[in-house]
């Protein structure tokens, strides 16, 4: 009885060290507003989660947890959304992403060879980034720019029409351009 009353007081501390941080971060400052601007209800989880991704990239395990509690909301209903909806990634992305829409128009008029092509110059999956983080690799099930199609995303520009190599030719891009933090030294 009294070890798990150890671990929750533990968690606890935990989770009030990582909201002091937090308070700390301006980024955190965002995502606070964006839960006072919709009265922190729980109906806001969604726009929050929005925020939280646009300021840090992706949603890690404590900002969920900090989303969950400054909600209301259970954690596992957090965890659930984050992972229900395609846009929310759980993991940092590379420094470039792109996007391939797989609906059917894009998928008929070649989005398998565009996956393929990321394939052979950057050595990734859907889901993956390359070992030196420049480039994640995502799908999605529509874009909605079937006259497009192919469709992909490419750093939030969608662009239509590539083939394999043009793709192929983009990619090699990022991975051979210097790294924005070596631009920035």
């Amino acid at each position: 009885m009294q070890s798990q009353q150890t671990t929750a007081q533990s968690a606890t501390n935990g989770a009030a060290k990582a909201a002091a941080a937090a308070t700390d971060d301006r980024r955190w400052k965002l995502v606070t507003a964006t839960m006072r601007r919709h009265g922190h209800s729980a109906q806001a989880l969604i726009e929050t989660l929005h925020t939280v991704q646009e300021a840090y990239g992706f949603l890690d395990d404590d900002s969920l947890k900090m989303v969950a509690q400054a909600l209301g909301v259970p954690l596992s209903k957090v965890y659930g959304v984050a992972t229900f909806y395609h846009f929310f990634t759980l993991k940092p992305q590379g420094e470039h992403t792109c996007v391939v829409c797989m609906g059917t128009a894009c998928y008929i008029k070649g989005s398998p060879d565009l996956l393929a092509g990321v394939h052979e110059v950057a050595g990734i999956e859907c889901g993956e980034t390359t070992e030196d983080g420049k480039v994640s690799l995502l799908s999605a099930r529509c874009l909605g720019s079937c006259g497009l199609a192919p469709a992909i995303v490419m750093d939030g520009e969608v662009v239509g029409r590539l083939s394999g190599n043009d793709m192929k030719t983009r990619i090699q891009a990022w991975l051979d351009a210097p790294s924005a933090e070596v631009a920035n030294d």
